[in-house]
């Protein structure tokens, strides 16, 4: 049987950090959190539950997960966020892979509550992800503020059962405020990368992201919520384009010299 190392990045997650621990316990071999400054109990709790603290100053969600990998005595590693925590049937299914590890990385279902409720539709679910791996064979990447594990091609993954339970928002103003937070982060990032956008793409992109999350994904049978989560997506998409745009139109116009 192979070892796992278990990675989480916190911050500020008294309430929910305890759960997400107890629930890889009995998968983990080790338990890396990496805390980015915490004022309330987290530190203490985790380190309560066994887990290995490490301090490490946030610098974005990608840097962070991959200083998190970096810490891990294991190549093998499961990612988990403190806010998620693993279904008992994921939790059985990790256990058995432990058992004979062949494939490259294991991809599973993520189960999105949002304010106390499971949402179905809308891309929230089964919103697959591969967050167990071998850290020889992939890396963590993507876009702050929203990461990913790539594989190297031709990388096998295997799909296994269970679902990682996410408490995502409690309240539509967590999720508001959350949006922001997040829109701020992905303009700076993509204004870093260059990235441009058309005055028309501003418009279109958030028309477009609406009409795909609760037409085409479905997001109007989940009702009220469905749309909430649909109109909050479309809003943050647009904010993000416009400060694109504003800062690909102040690149334009500075002055040379």
């Amino acid at each position: 049987m192979i070892k796992l190392s278990v990675i989480i990045i916190a911050q500020d997650e008294e309430e929910k950090i305890g759960r997400c621990l107890d629930s890889v316990a009995p998968v983990a071999d080790e338990i890396v959190v990496v805390d980015s400054g915490s004022m309330d109990n987290t530190v203490e709790i985790c380190r309560q539950k066994g887990a290995r603290v490490v301090t490490h100053a946030f610098e974005g969600y990608v840097e962070q997960v991959r200083f998190a990998v970096a810490q891990a005595n294991n190549p093998q590693v499961l990612s988990i966020d403190a806010d998620e925590y693993l279904s008992p049937e994921l939790r059985q299914s990790i256990i058995e892979v432990k058992k004979d590890f062949s494939a490259d990385a294991y991809a599973f279902n993520r189960r999105n509550i949002y304010c106390g409720k499971p949402v179905n539709h809308g891309g929230w679910y089964p919103d697959r992800k591969v967050r167990l791996w071998r850290t020889d064979c992939g890396e963590f990447g993507g876009v702050n503020p929203h990461n990913a594990v790539v594989m190297k091609p031709g990388s096998r993954i295997v799909r296994i059962r269970g679902d990682l339970v996410h408490c995502s928002y409690e309240s539509l103003d967590e999720h508001v405020r959350q949006a922001s937070r997040f829109t701020k982060i992905a303009i700076s990032e993509l204004h870093a990368r260059g990235r441009r956008v058309s005055r028309a793409g501003v418009l279109l992109r958030p028309a477009a992201r609406f009409v795909r999350d609760y037409l085409f994904r479905l997001g109007f049978l989940d009702g009220r919520d469905g749309l909430t989560i649909a109109l909050v997506s479309a809003l943050a998409n647009y904010l993000k384009y416009a400060g694109l745009y504003r800062l690909n139109h102040e690149d334009t116009h500075q002055p040379h010299g």
